[in-house]
């Protein structure tokens, strides 16, 4: 699979190429794919899949053979049959060439739910993990809703486009509260989901906010004035619903597209400091030693020497 140039692939400026919803590859143009897995299905017509990227939409997939190791955000995850892997928008992730991808996959494009169902389904809690092992019976709730919703999918002459897409979204909501609630997981993320509900609350602006601004705001009080809330409501709001505080949440933020860059790119590191709010090369140094203990330079020549140089190609993963 070659590795072409396309005025719709974004390159954000850090040299991680940034791959858009294939909507050529979806039935009837509608905002989601659903399919098979494996040898003969392309991705992406353009994405070097074994090299790192980003791409912006979901995908979730759920395999029937393993194991399979995949890259996500600097973690390796190995999944089995029976296991998800949930990628969000905007994480740098690769696919591995010596695994063999069985299963089915989804892609959504952002957009198509409403916004109700995408606070309700935590399709933005990057919080959560990607790996999920649901037991045998969610596992087989799940099985059931991914198999309903191909074949509605698949089905594209029955409706009218507009009533085949409306069915779409109301199955793939279906599927995707059952996958949020195995995200959710234990009594303790219940918990907190229940403090901070779904909905236009201080967390969920907040959380936005900073995906938004982590580049160029640091500043809490900033951000909760932005808000209109007050720096003690966003305090018991963020920690409420993530166990942080909000200067730890941007800091979190801030390091892991530091680290991002700095993994798999070839930028300077004063560069890398300015991309996330560092115009003073020694004052990012600074920070990303304090939540890392290494220094840019360190951390760079640490990774590189120990991970394989990324080869381009493509890995026939499903879509």
């Amino acid at each position: 699979m070659a590795d072409v140039a396309d005025e719709s692939i974004q390159g954000d400026g850090d040299g991680i190429r940034t791959f858009p919803f294939p909507v050529d590859l979806s039935l009837l143009g509608v905002g989601m794919q659903v399919g098979p897995m494996g040898a003969g299905r392309t991705w992406h017509a353009q994405a070097p899949l074994h090299r790192v990227h980003r791409i912006d939409f979901h995908v979730v997939m759920l395999f029937t053979g393993g194991p399979v190791r995949h890259m996500i955000d600097f973690a390796e995850y190995e999944a089995t049959a029976g296991d998800l892997l949930w990628i969000r928008p905007g994480q740098v992730h690769r696919f591995s060439p010596r695994s063999e991808y069985r299963g089915t996959v989804l892609t959504m494009q952002p957009g198509f739910l409403p916004r109700a169902t995408v606070e309700a389904t935590g399709l933005y809690r990057y919080d959560l993990p990607p790996l999920l092992r649901p037991d045998e019976a969610r596992l087989a709730g799940l099985t059931a809703a991914l198999d309903q919703l191909r074949r509605e999918y698949e089905d594209a002459t029955t409706l009218p486009l507009s009533l085949h897409t409306a069915v779409l979204r109301h199955t793939l909501s279906a599927f995707l509260l059952r996958l949020a609630h195995l995200a959710a997981g234990s009594a303790e993320e219940a918990r907190r989901r229940q403090a901070d509900p779904p909905g236009d609350n201080a967390f969920t602006l907040f959380r936005d906010a900073v995906e938004r601004g982590f580049a160029t705001n640091h500043s809490v009080s900033a951000y909760a004035d932005a808000l209109g809330y007050s720096r003690r409501t966003l305090v018991r709001a963020v920690r409420a619903a993530t166990g942080e505080t909000p200067k730890g949440f941007i800091d979190k933020r801030v390091v892991l597209e530091a680290r991002r860059l700095l993994a798999h790119t070839d930028m300077p590191i004063g560069r890398v400091g300015a991309a996330v709010g560092f115009p003073d090369a020694a004052n990012f140094s600074k920070f990303f030693q304090q939540h890392t203990d290494q220094t840019p330079a360190a951390f760079r020549t640490e990774l590189r020497r120990e991970s394989p140089p990324d080869h381009a190609g493509g890995v026939h993963a499903g879509a």
